[in-house]
């Protein structure tokens, strides 16, 4: 046969494989997308796996169901804060910027217009709110705190911070810098990060924990 007339090897069939990486971020970011833009009910693995450019057998393998795309969506706001919590703290001089370091990451993350748009859509009702506030409490808030007394946790073991309940302090430092920013965010008062900025209630927040913003005033 002439060289010319070689008939041309086929073509595979379906979708180019894709790094894992990318197609973990596509569908988180299609997910996210149609959550915030159509609702829950339009985020069917079907619409997730067509706006992602992901064969329907790709999105399975990273969730089996649209509750998990959900918690894909949570545990990668709570993944960013790994790094700050992962820096080596080698003196108590430290641990305040530390800290701080760790609450700025928490709240661009859980203060971002996407964290603040799935909030208010937990705020409405829909047939699966139960569901995805499960989802959302252990994949998101509960993770998040684990994250944050466990790294408390470690600067006690070095012998540089005396913490009597890590958990119950980080609720509070989690609701000092999130709590009321997220309800003025949800309701329209206040934009959310990054056009507004936490660095001053995180500032306070750890003043306060410090005992430097308030003190009791002795008896006379």
């Amino acid at each position: 046969m002439p060289a010319d007339l070689t008939p041309a090897p086929a073509r595979p069939r379906g979708r180019p494989a894709r790094p894992e990486h990318e197609a973990h971020e596509a569908a988180v970011e299609a997910a996210t997308w149609l959550l915030l833009h159509e609702g829950y009910a339009a985020a069917t693995m079907e619409a997730v796996a067509k706006r992602a450019g992901l064969a329907k057998k790709t999105l399975y393998r990273l969730a089996a169901n649209r509750e998990e795309l959900v918690a894909l969506v949570v545990r990668s706001w709570t993944d960013a804060f790994r790094p700050a919590m992962a820096a080596d703290v080698r003196s108590a001089a430290e641990l305040q910027p530390a800290l701080a370091a760790i609450l700025r990451q928490v709240a661009e993350r859980v203060l971002s217009a996407d964290a603040v748009g799935l909030f208010r859509l937990l705020s409405t009702d829909f047939p699966a709110k139960p569901d995805l506030l499960e989802v959302y409490q252990r994949n998101g808030i509960e993770r998040g705190r684990a994250m944050l007394a466990d790294w408390l946790r470690r600067q006690c073991a070095k012998g540089l911070l005396k913490v009597e309940e890590p958990e119950l302090v980080c609720d509070l430092l989690l609701s000092m810098v999130i709590a009321e920013p997220l309800r003025q965010m949800a309701l329209g008062l206040t934009p959310p990060v990054p056009a507004w900025d936490p660095g001053p209630r995180i500032e306070q927040a750890l003043r306060l924990l410090a005992g430097e913003a308030c003190k009791w005033s002795p008896r006379p």
